[in-house]
């Protein structure tokens, strides 16, 4: 699909720590508005901490980094927040919150960024159900719902504010084959929609039936495949 030149994330000679171990050096790349991007290497290799870095987890200490017009480097933690009003996080692990219903789960992020109206929180929760495909279950625990079901809760509390860009760290690393297929369907109509797609995967058979760009984390650089070609075998 075709995006804007203008990035939505900027980052210019940077430098990723993990604690403090440099775990990704002087890395300079853009990701366009609408873009999907693939993000892989092995474990340990920097993909989650760059993840992180994205999205204000972990200080940049080194180069420059913009994400939907924030400065990442020396971001206030006041800002943190509002930052992520701008973008959506999906975990591996889900971090559901398994003593409160679907909805409570969902109400309790639009009350942590700023929804007031129960009118207007309600129509949203419907709404974000009925994207992911869930739209029957907003009275059930999470332990009522199937791995893939869970992992579509959080993409649904993902997408509560609209984000302009959405991080997925291991999306479909607890689901199996078939369940991780639907799962990548619903990140690919979610980015036709316009919202950026960042995904670190160890899924090489979801890169190979659903292609994209890809930024490959190895030996502290990175290396990019719309400017080199690689192999992805030997790196999950």
């Amino acid at each position: 699909m075709s995006f804007s030149d203008e990035p939505i994330v900027s980052i210019r000679n940077a430098n990723i720590f993990q604690d403090h171990a440099t775990v990704l050096s002087e890395i300079t790349f853009d990701i366009g508005k609408g873009e999907f991007l693939y993000l892989v290497g092995r474990t340990g290799s920097g993909k989650s901490s760059l993840l992180k870095t994205l999205y204000g987890d972990l200080p940049l200490r080194l180069g420059d980094i913009k994400v939907v017009g924030y400065d990442i480097r020396g971001i206030k933690s006041s800002d943190v927040p509002y930052l992520r009003r701008k973008i959506g996080i999906i975990f591996q692990d889900f971090e559901l919150f398994y003593d409160r219903s679907v909805a409570e789960n969902l109400y309790f992020v639009m009350k942590a960024t700023g929804w007031k109206e129960k009118s207007k929180m309600k129509s949203r929760l419907a709404e974000v159900l009925m994207r992911v495909g869930l739209g029957s279950v907003s009275s059930k625990m999470p332990h009522q719902l199937s791995g893939g079901e869970q992992q579509r809760v959080v993409i649904a509390r993902a997408l509560i504010n609209e984000p302009q860009i959405l991080f997925a760290d291991e999306p479909t690393g607890n689901l199996d084959p078939e369940v991780s297929d639907g799962i990548m369907k619903l990140f690919l109509e979610i980015n036709k929609s316009g919202t950026s797609v960042v995904m670190a995967t160890h899924n090489h058979h979801l890169l190979q039936k659903f292609p994209a760009r890809v930024i490959k984390c190895e030996g502290g650089k990175i290396k990019d495949s719309t400017k080199e070609n690689f192999e992805l075998t030997g790196l999950f």
